[in-house]
């Protein structure tokens, strides 16, 4: 699946993307500034989650709920040094809970990404939109 879209479509690509079949695990390729969690802040918002306010980015996850009572995990692997910093604060526990997991630079923990997840790939248009293409 590809969209594309702009900041004023980004409610209406987050909807499309959870129309799809994707699997619980979902990770967010892209450079800097291209608007992961930007995006994944839209994802949220579909969910029902109310109290989403940053990235995880000193913390390198947040939890939250969603309107119909599940967990959502947003990761930013972004100041990771290595997989094994990654393994210890137990990050498998939250790939295997079942729980929706978002996962900002999972290029840091190559190994440890669950083979069953939805990759996402975001890219900045010249114009200025998004082009996202999920898999």
């Amino acid at each position: 699946m590809e969209i594309t879209f702009s900041l004023e479509e980004i409610d209406s690509a987050a909807k499309q993307v959870l129309a799809q079949n994707i699997k619980s695990i979902i990770t967010f390729h892209a450079g800097m500034g291209v608007g992961k969690t930007t995006f994944i802040k839209a994802l949220a918002r579909q969910l029902g989650v109310k109290d989403m306010t940053s990235s995880p980015t000193f913390s390198l996850v947040n939890e939250y709920g969603t309107e119909d009572g599940r967990i959502l995990y947003h990761f930013d692997l972004y100041r990771l040094n290595s997989e094994s910093e990654a393994y210890d604060m137990g990050i498998d526990e939250y790939f295997y809970s079942g729980n929706l997991c978002f996962i900002e630079w999972p290029e840091k923990t190559p190994n440890l990404i669950p083979i069953d997840h939805t990759a996402i790939t975001m890219k900045m248009l010249p114009d200025g939109k998004r082009q996202l293409i999920v898999k």
